[in-house]
């Protein structure tokens, strides 16, 4: 979904027949913790990974109640290298063959070259990109 083009919380309801999303994985934060409210489902579960709009939110608690909803947060920074690998291993048995069957697939913004590293740093600050920004090193 790209969230500038269309109101993800539309767009994740339409995809889910009205539903909402059972789990959202939210790098942004800031303002978008609402919407994530109003895009999951009863039940849902948000898990906050990164907060790159803010790590702080006004949010409507009520939300939270009627829908029954879970917001958690985590980093691995902190994790023991036993915990880092248990989950690499768990991706490696759950999600790596989603993305070799392209069930699951990566949002690619640019590709540049190594030596164009500026460029992409460039691209990041302005903001505007959607997925990845990747330095190809070979």
């Amino acid at each position: 979904i790209n969230y500038r083009e269309q109101d993800f919380v539309a767009a994740v309801k339409e995809a889910t027949e009205g539903r909402g999303a059972n789990v959202i994985l939210d790098m942004v934060g800031g303002d978008y913790v609402q919407r994530n409210y109003e895009a999951a489902a009863i039940e849902g579960r948000i898990v906050q990974i990164a907060v790159q709009a803010g790590a702080v939110a006004s949010a409507d608690f009520s939300k939270i109640m009627v829908k029954r909803l879970t917001h958690t947060g985590s980093t691995l920074r902190p994790r023991t290298v036993e915990f880092k690998a248990a989950i690499a291993a768990a991706l490696e048995a759950q999600v790596w063959p989603l993305l070799g069957t392209r069930k699951v697939a990566p949002v690619m913004d640019m590709i540049y070259p190594l030596t164009d590293a500026w460029r992409a740093h460039e691209r990041m600050e302005e903001g505007d990109h959607i997925g990845k920004i990747v330095l190809d090193v070979g």
